[in-house]
């Protein structure tokens, strides 16, 4: 098993687009191969940061889901929200 944390930071006033397209992008990987479960976190220090949290069997399976079509498509919507491009960090235990 693998965690994923994926790190952005949105555009000031931004906030409730973001969330829209972010909530599409979560639903969609509840259905990707491998997924086992997912949150988003807010910063607490700076309300623009956001981290959706991924746990996945396996490397493999985030890297399919990572290059899927389905995934590019929905990030591309979330992209112009972000100050900087989204950051994406591998953990195992």
């Amino acid at each position: 098993m693998i965690t994923v944390i994926i790190e952005r930071h949105i555009a000031p006033d931004m906030s409730s687009t973001y969330e829209n397209f972010a909530n599409k992008i979560i639903q969609a990987t509840v259905s990707a191969r491998g997924f086992i479960s997912g949150e988003s976190l807010c910063g607490v220090d700076d309300p623009n940061a956001r981290y959706i949290i991924v746990k996945m069997k396996s490397k493999e399976d985030w890297q399919h889901w990572l290059r899927s079509k389905q995934r590019r498509e929905l990030v591309t919507l979330v992209s112009p929200l972000l100050t900087i491009p989204e950051k994406v960090t591998l953990l195992t235990h």
